[in-house]
């Protein structure tokens, strides 16, 4: 009797050990299958950040400015003789 109870535990115990087994191993993938998606992420953003920064897409001709028209604008001198009626660059 006793030998039956214990092939009986026997079984039971490596068939618990077995589920056991496959549940961790179902969590490990489950874990595995978020990562490698949220690397995809990842890498799908870099893919359209560096398309971004290429510029192979975008006219930007549109955007130029033309040099001959800067001729006509005057420089801006600094004026050195300015001083700060507001006292809060003094330096005394």
């Amino acid at each position: 009797m006793s030998v039956k109870l214990f092939l009986m535990l026997t079984v039971i115990s490596m068939t618990a050990s077995a589920t056991a087994d496959k549940n961790v191993t179902t969590h490990k993938k489950e874990i595995i299958q978020k990562q490698i998606e949220k690397q995809m992420a990842r890498e799908k953003k870099y893919a359209k950040e560096q398309r971004f920064y290429q510029g192979d897409e975008y006219d930007l001709k549109s955007k130029e400015i033309d040099p001959e028209t800067l001729k006509d604008i005057k420089p801006i001198e600094p004026d050195y003789e300015h001083t700060n009626d507001w006292g809060a660059a003094d330096n005394e």
